[in-house]
């Protein structure tokens, strides 16, 4: 973790909120998101709801309300993790299968911010007044997974790589979604023939010029081929305050 002088200094703060922050710190503690922290880019703290819980034993859910399996993690401590943490500059991310589906273009904004705060699921979910405290709700797609872990340090991950500094800009040029519409060209390296099947003969070509054209044709095709021309749609706005005006 970078001292305290590179913590006032970096460009992005994240707060992580999750029942097993030990899961986040883990495994960003690797490659490119590693490095942005190292080099006070951008700070990340997890933390245990369970700081916020009720009682001495510190409880953080209850059964819904009309029936039904499963717990819910109740308002309270999820909340008081909110003003906790909460600065003037604070985004409130809650991780859920009903939110806005996360996309490129919402990556790059997020790691335009100065502060986030991302809030992890568990069980059935959470007491849905919680909405109220969060200013924009994500989700990694219509599947389900054991908690919101998984989802924060996927997102963490796309973001801390977009913090500029933490990886090569030409990198970030190049690769899928850099122009929102397309898919990333296909890549080859050594061997030049591999089980029958060929680098494509332009790109050994020392031609930069048709390389950069055939490159550009066939993202476009691999693009309309496996994602109907859209693959990254800019994500949607859902309407909520976007630097924490809502529910203080």
């Amino acid at each position: 973790m970078p001292d305290g002088t590179a913590q006032r200094e970096a460009a992005l703060r994240i707060d992580v909120v999750s029942l097993f922050p030990e899961t986040i710190t883990a495994a960003l503690a690797a490659s490119i998101p590693a490095r942005a922290i190292e080099r006070g880019l951008a700070t990340l703290t997890a933390h245990d709801l369970r700081e916020w819980g009720i009682g001495k034993h510190r409880a953080v859910d209850d059964a819904p309300y009309g029936g039904g399996a499963g717990m819910l993690l109740r308002p309270e401590p999820l909340v008081a993790a909110i003003e906790a943490l909460r600065t003037p500059e604070s985004t409130v991310i809650l991780l859920d299968a009903g939110g806005e589906t996360l996309r490129q273009e919402r990556a790059r904004d997020l790691a335009a911010r100065r502060h986030l705060i991302i809030l992890c699921g568990r069980y059935e979910g959470v007491d849905d007044r919680v909405r109220a405290y969060v200013d924009l709700e994500l989700s990694l797609g219509d599947f389900v997974l054991s908690g919101g872990e998984p989802a924060a340090i996927a997102l963490c991950d796309a973001i801390l790589r977009l913090v500029p500094g933490s990886i090569d800009a030409a990198s970030l040029d190049e690769e899928s979604f850099s122009t929102p519409e397309l898919l990333e060209y296909p890549q080859f390296t050594r061997p030049p023939e591999f089980r029958g099947a060929s680098v494509p003969e332009i790109l050994v070509s020392g031609n930069h010029g048709a390389v950069a054209a055939w490159r550009k044709g066939e993202a476009a095709r691999r693009s309309a081929a496996r994602r109907g021309g859209a693959p990254g749609r800019p994500a949607e706005p859902q309407g909520k305050a976007p630097e924490g005006e809502r529910g203080r």
